[in-house]
């Protein structure tokens, strides 16, 4: 069946169909009653086709989209996800053709360090992604903590609240900061997205020396977050002796934001072994809702290791 499989970029027109695809395949792998209607209060789709750092992938056989994958460039490290295959035709090679497509562009990129997770008790889906390099390594808690409407807003500053020159200025801010946590790492891209198509707001905690700390927060109905969630995507500030205090600030501002927003819930992923992060996360009340495995390319640490305060998930 190889053979018959095309891989080209993912369209516009491919969309509904690859929406579809995803929700069922999760939906199926989840064992929900009706996987059509799975995750049908998020989007892993739209919202990363339209963003410029990303690329889309769609396997198609037979004139017909069965499948998609997406490869998110940060800079210098690069996420490989969600890869999503028609059900009736898992195990029929077209899942790993989707990650060769993502490889090859990380590759393209001059991607540094790749990564993705996925199921920890799967050794199928750990068996494919280590086929193209990925390694298994420190499992990566999805955490919530409930928020209160009147959450006090403190002293933050908001990304949609500035203007387009204060945004580049900010954008090149916000470089620094991610390139000292790994050099290269860049998710600007990430938060121009949020802000672009409306997905949330970013949450940037400044000093003297520029930015400090920054939330790239998801919320409502086309967002990545799920209904009365506010997630982090992506969470980081800056190393150093002020780092865990910087940290407990910047969720407090992410916090404040969910409660403006009438969020439920604040959601932020963290792999333990960025170990300060996840006992802080841990102490301040946040449980785990779900846990996924985090898989490296090359087999090194990244920016998972100890010391370094970044919320993520990989998803």
């Amino acid at each position: 069946m190889t053979a018959q499989i095309l891989i080209r970029p993912l369209a516009e027109r491919d969309l509904p169909a690859a929406e579809k695809i995803c929700r069922v395949a999760f939906g199926t792998r989840f064992g929900a009653p009706d996987p059509e209607t799975f995750w049908s209060d998020l989007d892993y789709v739209w919202g990363r086709w339209r963003a410029d750092h990303t690329a889309g992938f769609a396997a198609e056989i037979g004139g017909e989209v069965v499948g998609s994958s997406f490869a998110t460039n940060w800079g210098s490290v690069g996420v490989l996800g969600p890869v999503t295959v028609r059900p009736d035709l898992w195990d029929k090679g077209v899942g790993g053709r989707l990650v060769e497509a993502a490889v090859a562009r990380f590759d393209l990129w001059g991607t540094k360090h790749a990564g993705l997770c996925t199921f920890p008790g799967s050794a199928k889906h750990v068996g494919l992604y280590q086929k193209f390099g990925f390694w298994p390594r420190f499992l990566t808690a999805v955490m919530a903590q409930p928020v209160e409407p009147d959450e006090t807003r403190i002293p933050a500053t908001r990304y949609s609240d500035l203007g387009e020159a204060e945004r580049r200025a900010v954008a090149a801010l916000c470089r620094n900061l991610t390139d000292a946590v790994y050099e290269g790492l860049d998710v600007s891209g990430e938060i121009s997205a949020v802000c672009d198509q409306d997905l949330g707001d970013t949450v940037l905690m400044h000093d003297r020396s520029g930015v400090v700390g920054l939330a790239i927060c998801h919320y409502g109905p086309r967002s990545e977050a799920g209904a009365g969630a506010c997630l982090i995507k992506f969470g980081a500030v800056r190393p150093g002796p002020a780092a865990e205090q910087t940290f407990g600030q910047l969720l407090d501002a992410a916090a404040a934001l969910a409660g403006e927003a009438r969020m439920s819930k604040l959601v932020a992923g963290v792999n333990m072994a960025r170990h300060e992060a996840y006992r802080y996360l841990i102490a301040g009340g946040f449980r785990t809702e779900a846990q996924v495995v985090a898989m490296h390319r090359p087999n090194e640490a990244g920016y998972s290791r100890p010391g370094v305060y970044v919320l993520d998930d990989w998803r």
